[in-house]
């Protein structure tokens, strides 16, 4: 049986051939993900309670800094560094969050910035609003992963493991959730809640919501929001996506200098990445954060009282 399991979510028996029309919509790959979100239904039936609002906002959260400050800045820009178990355990929140693994996030993220809102991008919205948000990575033409684009990060077998078993973690993590709520309706039914409501809360409508947030930094950041620098490229700084995306939303900023722990250039951009890997760093869970030289600021501005 357990064989069985990880046969099924071996993502290396799914790629396609070099012949099929790689931008053509995988539905091996679509399926899952419509299933996820039809799963958001079932709270018709789970209801809500205030436990199950916590364990969304805590679910959401917790993976959200997992994919902003080490998915993102970490593994895809290597903006600071990090012990090799941190490395690991973030990583593995990372793989919750059912943006697959962090080699397959990095190779492609990289790409992106090395062709930024060009032919080779894997997700500009000057293909197409709809592609960036979500199409690009519904296609056969990104489902593998280019590992010549992460030297650095191949040499971990943990971390290839992530990647080739990208649904195990996400699996293990629904299945947290409904333990934990059958766990609390057994020991506390004062709290109102039961296996299926965290399911449903904690798992599918957070991921969701998670899922579709990170996917607007693709989409809304390239057409949404002001231009402080003269990138080549369409990225815009937008407050609101900052929020949604604990510091994600300072976009163009981050086109101008991506090696930068921090996105949120000056002090009223709000960066809660920032701001929780700053904390880190005084208890030696991260070091070398990567900073925004002065200069770096004051170059290439097309907005000067931004």
């Amino acid at each position: 049986m357990k064989q069985t399991l990880l046969t099924w979510i071996d993502a290396s028996r799914y790629a396609v051939p070099d012949d099929r029309d790689q931008r053509s919509i995988d539905w091996l790959r679509i399926l899952p993900f419509l299933a996820l979100h039809l799963a958001c239904l079932a709270v018709i039936w789970v209801g809500v309670s205030w436990v199950a609002v916590a364990a969304f906002v805590v679910s959401y959260l917790v993976r959200m800094f997992a994919i902003t400050a080490f998915y993102h800045r970490y593994f895809a820009h290597r903006a600071f560094r990090t012990s090799r178990p941190a490395q690991f355990v973030f990583a593995l929140i990372g793989a919750a969050a059912t943006q697959r693994g962090p080699l397959w996030w990095a190779s492609h993220h990289r790409e992106h910035h090395r062709s930024a809102d060009q032919e080779s991008d894997p997700h500009s919205p000057r293909h197409g609003f709809l592609w960036s948000h979500m199409g690009w990575f519904l296609s056969r033409q990104h489902f593998t992963t280019d590992e010549a684009r992460i030297p650095d990060l191949v040499k971990y077998p943990e971390l290839r493991w992530l990647d080739r078993f990208a649904l195990a973690v996400p699996v293990a993590y629904a299945v947290f959730w409904f333990a934990l709520g059958w766990i609390l309706n057994v020991v506390a039914p004062g709290l109102e809640t039961s296996g299926w409501q965290l399911l449903v809360w904690g798992y599918f409508i957070s991921t969701v919501v998670l899922i579709h947030a990170t996917l607007t930094i693709n989409s809304l950041a390239h057409v949404w929001g002001r231009r402080r620098y003269a990138t080549r490229d369409d990225s815009r700084n937008n407050f609101w996506l900052a929020l949604l995306t604990l510091g994600e939303g300072w976009h163009n900023n981050h086109h101008h200098y991506p090696g930068s722990a921090r996105q949120g250039f000056y002090w009223w951009e709000i960066d809660l990445s920032f701001y929780v890997l700053k904390a880190m760093s005084w208890f030696g869970l991260v070091w070398d954060l990567k900073p925004v030289p002065q200069k770096i600021r004051q170059a290439r501005r097309i907005r000067a009282a931004t």
